[in-house]
């Protein structure tokens, strides 16, 4: 965090490029102190790990990231993603999320998640809300609140705006269209790859096992719904670029190993990434709680045929709406 709160602190000031050298580098150099340690035995932090695949993984993460310390190397990358070269905020950000992304990819492919979460004890109210309010104090601390930004302009730049009435029918029946899709992505999973379904079950239903109760299921709706989405959807989308996020995003539901519902949750992160650009961030928090939330509690069989045609009607609303903000005003001369 001081890191973060030191680059929003640099932006415009005279010595900006000798701090996004060093907060840059300095990141990107321990990182690949932590692969060389990996890799040598000397750090173990994954128990049952491939030490010289997940070390290898976090040290080409980190020779990544240190690239773009280079101001040559992010002015390259401002002609594809909308980043300021000389900011020492965007130049951070990038390094971040490089190294988030790259241990990630390392974990998928060198750790057996599956296995490690089920030898851990079950998620609690109080680590789902520890795992997730760092996104949000993250994404607040990278838009410099109170830094660069009073409240009013910060929630501007995060995109948490009010939504309108027709925004809200699109959330909620993106959620449903979400649901559905994830069903179906669930079905084929059991068809055409059920030992490893069986596996990412077990490992579901261990790790939220102890949050099945309405309390349970409202938090993992809500949390995981609004610090997600002001991270990755408010903070980092406008700069780094939809799918990068989206990317990024599927990257840490490693619970999932490596399995078609990877595939699925990063086809969602796409849709909620789509919303944002379109909408807004508060609207794209809503449908990610909203969808959370059919997920946590399901669908009672009798209850198919009511949500089929409440899906329905929200689509022929949001439909409708988004038609008649688009279609041209005919102007009458008298």
């Amino acid at each position: 965090m001081p890191p973060v709160l030191t680059a929003n602190v640099a932006v415009g000031k005279h010595w900006a490029g000798q701090a996004t050298g060093i907060l840059a580098g300095g990141t990107a150099g321990i990182t690949f102190l932590v692969g060389l340690g990996l890799v040598v035995g000397l750090i173990r932090l994954v128990p049952g790990a491939q030490p010289l695949g997940l070390g290898g993984g976090v040290i080409a993460t980190a020779v990544v990231a240190a690239a773009l310390a280079s101001r040559p190397m992010r002015e390259g990358l401002a002609r594809v993603v909308p980043i300021d070269p000389d900011s020492p905020v965007h130049a951070y950000a990038l390094v971040l999320a490089v190294i988030l992304f790259g241990a990630q990819l390392a974990t998928i492919f060198f750790v057996d998640n599956l296995a490690l979460d089920r030898s851990l004890p079950p998620l609690t109210l109080a680590d789902v809300a520890a795992s997730e309010t760092p996104f949000l104090i993250m994404a607040v601390a990278g838009v410099g609140f109170y830094i660069r930004r009073d409240a009013s302009s910060a929630l501007q730049r995060l995109g948490l705006t009010r939504p309108a009435w027709w925004q809200i029918s699109i959330a909620f029946a993106c959620a449903g269209a979400f649901f559905a899709f994830g069903l179906g992505a669930n079905a084929l999973s059991n068809d055409w790859t059920p030992q490893v379904a069986s596996q990412v079950h077990k490992t579901l239903q261990h790790i939220y096992g102890g949050l099945g109760d309405p309390l349970g299921i409202v938090a993992l709706a809500l949390l995981p719904g609004i610090c997600e989405e002001i991270l990755f959807r408010g903070a980092l989308q406008p700069r780094i670029g939809l799918l990068a996020t989206a990317l990024l995003f599927t990257s840490i539901h490693t619970q999932y190993g490596l399995s078609l519902d990877v595939l699925a949750v990063l086809v969602l992160a796409i849709g909620l990434g789509l919303i944002r650009k379109y909408t807004n961030t508060t609207t794209s928090v809503v449908c990610h709680a909203s969808y959370n939330l059919l997920v946590g509690a399901g669908i009672a069989t009798s209850l198919v045929g009511v949500a089929i045609g409440a899906e329905m009607t929200l689509v022929a609303v949001s439909g409708y709406a988004v038609w008649s903000r688009r279609r041209p005003t005919t102007l009458v001369v008298p």
